[in-house]
């Protein structure tokens, strides 16, 4: 049984139908074929031609991202960002360590290594994860394949590279498995390195330049009944450009271990896993294109286990129980300049000895209770305590902070102000615990053959992270060094934050042509957020004197939030022969919008209405691809964060592909018509104010017309 899936019409399916599916395919732990994997364009998995960030294969499942470094830009789901959505790599839950979310946790794995993935937004399963609002995204490399022979012998391998104009964006991809009928050992890696892209006018966008490196090593064994999994992985990234932040990353460097076992019974199934992940992280300055002199430093450590146990009651019913602990830690200072009066002689202690522990349990019911009726139910209990050490600033003498070549933050607070928070800080209440519960429930009714209602209604909560809760720090300095968000604002951490609960109610009707030519699909939600965490003006500060370069200083709160829309996506075969093979269009429509309750102010960067349209040819082994994208105008903005309105855009894309039995090669123009654009979700420049401030906080610039070629050899 072949469960491969085009990622086109896989594009079109909702999430809870990929649940479904899910649900209904048969368990096999053993052979890797067997396994439902979402391929890019239903392609066999050796061809490897995605190379670099994942954001090009998760955009296709309806996932928007806010601008950051080249490999670490942070996903977005139903308008809701950040650790608001729950990514896991291979089941992992790895916590970004860093106060700008520079290492996400998508950052950890490249495009070439990833063997299957699924995006839920909204309403996913209580299984599918916790400690989010949002969604979940699960990304796997771990995909053990076997030979015929006990004897243990070359399996297979690849080797891919592609090259970009618009960066001189050079990627490279490998991979080697050897094998047998019960063992299997994978080796995969990536290196990627890239100037800073030009936009449609031409102009170098300034320090969005990177260089990342990712390995990973896995083994396997397996018999009859059971399989065992260990994978091995390290990731260097020596720099990567920041424009929409105050500082860059210097290095980030990681090594993590994942242990799976599975297990059948006769009427169950075992799943165990363990995660470890360590990152030293550092920021800094490292290129011309936005320089300074400050460090800063972040230790980190993931720990989790997850236990499932899925218990068959009757043919077409299951109950999967389960339990998962989470143990993180981490380690934020920013070391002291010898010889400065302004950072030093102490280091600055940001977070010391933060820790965010979770321990969950959960119980999910499944059943095909007839042929038309399909339910998912659901309740995950959590308990997660935060908490932190004593911290420190760096001196009691500080005035103003020249942040190296950018102009003196001149300001009214002091280093004195700092040392004042770090008392206050150190005398109050820095250990919480907080009890959630998440519960959903998902049906799915087959009206007709040709027509399909699915309804999903789910409480899910997230605690604050360490950050929005322990960022102690007041001066303008201080406080532009936290956050996520690329407005070059700056944001104070609150204690006495409560949980993220959000209510969300959502509805699809999947509509299908009796011939199968055509299927259209009609999505509408609606989230109600209570306690949202956002931000209130504490103050303002101008480091350039200019009207069009003021920013606030903010401090962490509890809001009320709504959020909702409607996505339309349609896909059908428009015309086959054989000379010019099979066509097919592609097409959707999504609108989102979001606000804050109590005042009406929209929400920070929810993307406007957006459009995409495609036409595809596949006539032999030629495949041809024309998409149009058009965004709207994004005039309904945040005004408190300064939140800059962008002009509405079309961008046109071609590529052609090629594939024989062990070569493919591809050529694509994206932006054919070089037209430039201002990224909606970008955040603002900070890197080109600092080179000519005239123009203010302007927002990110896209990148203009790229030519780019790629190959991939599977021997």
């Amino acid at each position: 049984m072949n469960h491969k899936k085009n990622i086109q019409s896989t594009y079109l399916l909702s999430p809870l139908a990929l649940l479904i599916s899910g649900f209904l395919s048969p368990t096999v732990l053993a052979d890797d074929n067997d396994l439902e994997v979402i391929e890019v364009h239903g392609h066999a998995q050796n061809k490897h031609l995605s190379l670099g960030s994942s954001e090009s294969l998760l955009s296709n499942l309806g996932v928007d991202f806010s601008a950051a470094g080249g490999v670490s830009n942070l996903p977005i789901l139903n308008g809701l960002m950040g650790d608001r959505v729950k990514v896991l790599v291979d089941g992992a839950d790895v916590t970004a360590a860093c106060a700008n979310h520079m290492n996400p946790p998508l950052s950890y794995i490249s495009a070439n290594q990833i063997t299957s993935y699924k995006v839920v937004a909204g309403v996913s399963p209580i299984s599918a994860g916790g400690d989010n609002i949002a969604g979940v995204i699960s990304v796997n490399s771990i995909s053990p394949q076997y030979g015929e022979s006990s004897d243990l012998a070359w399996h297979s391998g690849y080797v891919s590279a592609k090259y970009s104009s618009i960066d001189n964006g050079r990627k490279l991809g490998v991979g080697a498995r050897l094998a047998s009928d019960t063992f299997s050992f994978n080796y995969q890696g990536s290196v990627s390195d890239a100037d800073s892209y030009e936009n449609g006018n031409g102009d170098v966008v300034l320090d969005t330049l990177y260089r990342a490196q990712n390995h990973s090593l896995t083994a396997a064994m397996r018999d009859d009944k059971q399989q065992l999994v260990i994978k091995l992985t390290h990731q260097k990234i020596p720099y990567q450009g920041f424009a929409n932040q105050y500082m860059d990353m210097t290095d980030n460097t990681s090594y993590g271990a994942i242990a799976q076992y599975k297990r059948s019974f006769e009427n169950s199934e075992f799943e165990g896993q363990v995660n470890w992940h360590s990152v030293k992280h550092e920021m800094g300055f490292f290129s011309k294109e936005k320089t300074g002199m400050m460090p800063m430093e972040t230790d980190s450590q993931d720990i989790s286990t997850q236990l499932k146990w899925r218990i068959t009651l009757d043919k077409n019913s299951s109950l999967l129980l389960g339990q998962e602990y989470y143990n993180y830690r981490i380690d934020d200072w920013w070391p002291a300049i010898e010889g400065s009066t302004m950072m030093g002689p102490d280091d600055y202690v940001n977070i010391n000895n933060g820790k965010r522990d979770r321990i969950a349990a959960f119980a999910e019911y499944v059943s095909q209770i007839n042929t038309k009726l399909w339910l998912n139910a659901g309740v995950r209990i959590e308990s997660v305590n935060t908490q932190v050490g004593k911290v420190q600033s760096y001196n009691d003498g500080m005035s103003m902070m020249d942040m190296g070549g950018m102009q003196s933050m001149a300001m009214s607070d002091t280093s004195t102000d700092n040392t004042i928070a770090a008392q206050n800080f150190n005398a109050g209440d820095r250990d919480k615990t907080d009890t959630v519960v998440d519960a959903n429930l998902l049906i799915n009714y087959q009206i007709t053959n040709y027509d399909e209602l699915q309804f999903g209604l789910a409480r899910k909560n997230r605690t604050p992270n360490l950050y929005e809760r322990y960022s102690w720090g007041v001066s303008t300095m201080a406080t532009t060094m936290i956050g996520w968000y690329g407005d070059g604002n700056g944001y104070i951490g609150n204690p006495n934050l409560d949980v993220e609960t959000a209510h969300t109610i959502s509805a699809t009707y999947i509509k299908s042509a009796k011939d199968d030519r055509w299927r259209l699909s009609t999505n509408v939600w609606y989230t109600d957020v209570s306690d949202y965490i956002d931000a209130d003006s504490v103050r303002s500060f101008n480091s350039y004197d200019m009207d069009n370069t003021a920013r606030n200083i903010f401090q962490f709160t509890n809001v009320d939030a709504i959020l909702y829309g409607a996505k339309i996506d349609l896909s059908a075969n428009i015309y086959e022969s054989k000379q010019l093979g099979n066509w097919q269009l592609h097409a959707n429509v999504t609108n989102t919008r979001g606000k804050r309750d109590d005042t009406n102010q929209p929400l920070y960067q929810i993307k406007p209405l957006q459009t995409q349209l495609g036409i595809s040819q596949q006539v032999g082994r030629f495949e041809n691809e024309l998409s149009w994208q058009w965004v709207d105008t994004k005039s309904r903005v945040d005004n408190n964060s300064f939140e800059n309105q962008t002009d509405s855009y079309s961008l046109v894309n071609l590529s052609s592909k090629a594939t024989w039995d062990s070569l493919t090669l591809s050529a694509e123009v994206s932006n054919v018509f070089d037209e430039f654009y201002q990224l909606p979700l970008g955040g603002v420049s900070i890197a080109a104010l600092k080179q000519d401030s005239s123009n203010g906080f302007e927002q990110l610039a896209g990148q203009g017309r790229s030519f780019n070629v790629s190959v991939s050899y599977a021997f």
